[in-house]
């Protein structure tokens, strides 16, 4: 079972995923097309200039940054991330195992978090998508696409044949990122969140695998 994620990464994807969307110009979505679907569990996979890779220890450091830098009530419902230095990025409850990275021309760009929602045998043949940031930097350059195929990809490869996650209403970016690669909306759970003096919906996405 994924444990609640900490403040900055809310059981949503910054998808809660609340997605990090990049330059919507590229198919209205966070990010632009890839070519190939990678298989995180197969090792890097470079797509002109992207790679996704299971997430290292030694990556904590730069997703927490990211973390700090791209945070906004757009993408989560979670306080600001902390400053501390010294609250660690991964812990017991999420670890690297949890995450795929995505580097971008060489520099870790952003992650996706992904996870069994539940440890019921009951629901094991389904994955959650609990966070996904994508540095400003390198927004526009299809990182978050793959690494939303990426997650699919590992998903599927773990057995699963469902995967969902959870984005805020107002997310136009990433919602429609995610109806790109096939997920439809299953549930909204109507003005559950207040972020700057509004009521914003939780919405339930998800596709077969």
């Amino acid at each position: 079972m994924c444990e609640p994620a900490p403040a900055a990464r809310p059981a949503d994807p910054s998808v809660s995923a609340r997605a990090e969307p990049a330059a919507p110009a590229e198919s209205a979505a966070p990010a632009g097309a890839v070519s190939a679907e990678p298989v995180a569990s197969a090792g890097p996979a470079p797509v002109g200039g992207v790679v996704v890779r299971p997430a290292r220890w030694a990556d904590g450091e730069a997703l927490a940054a990211i973390d700090r830098r791209v945070w906004s009530p757009v993408h989560s419902p979670a306080p600001a991330p902390s400053t501390n230095p010294a609250r660690p990025f991964f812990d017991e409850q999420g670890p690297p195992a949890q995450y795929l990275v995505v580097e971008v021309d060489g520099r870790v760009a952003g992650y996706i978090r992904l996870c069994p929602p539940t440890p019921l045998a009951s629901n094991a043949h389904v994955r959650q998508i609990l966070g996904l940031a994508i540095d400003d930097a390198a927004r526009g350059r299809g990182a978050a696409r793959a690494l939303l195929r990426a997650a699919c990809a590992q998903a599927r490869a773990e057995g699963a044949t469902r995967i969902t996650l959870r984005v805020l209403g107002h997310n136009d970016a990433a919602r429609k990122l995610y109806a790109s690669e096939g997920f439809a909306v299953e549930g909204v759970l109507p003005g559950e969140f207040q972020l700057a003096g509004a009521y914003v919906d939780d919405v339930l996405m998800g596709r077969a695998l």
